[in-house]
């Protein structure tokens, strides 16, 4: 017997909007796949459909910042993850002051509350291991998917060089969970929790 999701109304009209504007700022069928694949996402993500516009305006921002920073942007290798206005910097810079750099003006940006500043001093990684921490996030997220007591659409993962970053809203003992399962997944080289702990 097949079972089906029960929206709320106004859960409804939320994801509604959402997806009308995704849809609207796409204009093409690409967007009405992603929207359609990223349904589940926000319907069962426990961050507000305001917030999670915002966490996207943050990244925008953020990334404008970065770009628009000639240092930054010809000499580093950055990404930016908002999630619940808490803001993870992965990647590498060459020195640390470009790493304090990156880490103000991601601070500066209107409603973010907190900065993960996970930089790292060095080369900027090759296309080959960021190939490989894709494979890598799609391993975690797989073996988060696989345990019954978490439900891995309320856990971002971000792979950056073999660690693996975990960002979400949880319980501790989903955190504490999500963290071993992903420590588990092999090739992983670190887990680093910036979770916001319910």
């Amino acid at each position: 017997m097949m079972q089906f999701i029960k929206f709320s109304t106004r859960k409804s009209i939320k994801l509604a909007i959402v997806l009308t504007a995704l849809l609207s700022l796409q204009g093409c069928i690409s967007g009405i796949v992603l929207g359609t694949l990223g349904i589940a996402s926000v319907v069962n993500d426990r961050r507000t459909t305001a917030t999670q516009l915002e966490d996207e305006s943050i990244e925008f921002k953020a990334n404008s910042a970065i770009s628009n920073d000639e240092g930054l942007s010809n000499h580093s290798h950055i990404n930016i993850v908002s999630y619940n206005r808490t803001t993870l910097i992965v990647g590498q810079v060459p020195n640390s002051m470009l790493r304090d750099r990156a880490a103000k003006l991601v601070g500066d940006i209107t409603n973010v509350t907190r900065v993960h500043n996970q930089l790292r001093i060095g080369n900027n990684s090759a296309l080959t291991t960021r190939t490989n921490d894709t494979w890598l996030t799609s391993k975690v997220k797989l073996a988060l998917t696989g345990n019954e007591k978490l439900k891995s659409t309320q856990i971002k993962v971000i792979t950056e060089r073999g660690e693996v970053f975990l960002m979400g809203l949880v319980t501790q003992q989903e955190g504490n969970l999500a963290a071993e399962l992903a420590r588990n997944v092999n090739s992983v080289k670190q887990v680093i929790k910036a979770f916001e702990y319910q």
